[in-house]
């Protein structure tokens, strides 16, 4: 029985060798895995930064109008419009961002706005980023709001005017709030980047797909490109657990 199990196993190993040569070795088809999982890292890592930068501004500008409407409103300044404005087209925004599938957006930015582009990942970085800083702002407007309101008192008995409040006191204690939840966010994108393939860009799920294509054996390269996703999200898990396990020490 033993022996009977031992040569069945040696059969299936040499099977597996035998495919997994034919899947990636030959003709060097592993390189597409390679291409795609550094486009999908560039992608992520891009998004993730436009959508940072768009998310605080964003945040910044809808937690000032709702912290300050009411004082604004009694002077009806300048400011009270501009805010109003702005707060307007920031709403618009996220309706849209968040209320529109990330494929078609994809598909608008690449077919439709950057329509002459040669190279589909800034494109990616662009929509995937604009996507993302809906979220992120969002996220930002919360850790905003929970700050209490005596640290703006804080700031303004400094001497600190209420943006220089915003940036030397309020936002260093958003990030140390919303920091798990941001990293949350990484992790949503990096699989949502998935969808990149839609516009013929190389990330690794095309990747799977054009070796599959080329082969007919879609068992083995979708499985591939399945266990690296899981493994890098596992990978950020962790890191976002421990994160989270040093701001609950730091917070004793």
């Amino acid at each position: 029985m033993i022996k009977q199990f031992g040569i069945w196993l040696g059969s299936m190993w040499a099977a597996f060798a035998k495919e997994f040569n034919f899947v990636f070795i030959e003709d060097n088809r592993y390189q597409h895995i390679v291409k795609g999982f550094g486009n999908t890292l560039k992608i992520t890592a891009g998004a993730l930064v436009v959508g940072i930068i768009i998310g605080i501004i964003v945040a910044a500008i809808r937690s000032s109008y709702d912290k300050n409407k009411e004082a604004m409103a009694m002077h009806k300044g300048l400011s009270y419009y501009v805010f109003t404005v702005a707060n307007a087209i920031c709403k618009v925004y996220l309706t849209i961002f968040r209320g529109t599938p990330i494929v078609v957006q994809l598909l608008i930015f690449y077919f439709i706005i950057f329509a002459n582009a040669k190279n589909g990942v800034p494109v990616a970085i662009f929509a995937f980023g604009i996507n993302s800083g809906a979220y992120v702002a969002e996220i930002f407007r919360g850790g905003i709001m929970s700050i209490d309101g005596g640290q703006f008192e804080a700031g303004r008995s400094l001497g600190f005017n209420y943006l220089q409040t915003m940036r030397y006191i309020i936002i260093p204690q958003m990030f140390k709030a919303v920091l798990p939840t941001l990293c949350n966010e990484f992790i949503a994108l990096l699989k949502e980047t998935s969808v990149a393939g839609y516009v013929g860009i190389i990330d690794l799920t095309k990747a799977g797909n054009v070796i599959a294509g080329r082969t007919f054996s879609y068992y083995m390269p979708l499985i591939a490109v399945a266990i690296i996703y899981l493994v890098m999200v596992l990978i950020l898990t962790s890191l976002v657990g421990k994160l989270e396990r040093r701001l609950r020490k730091s917070e004793r």
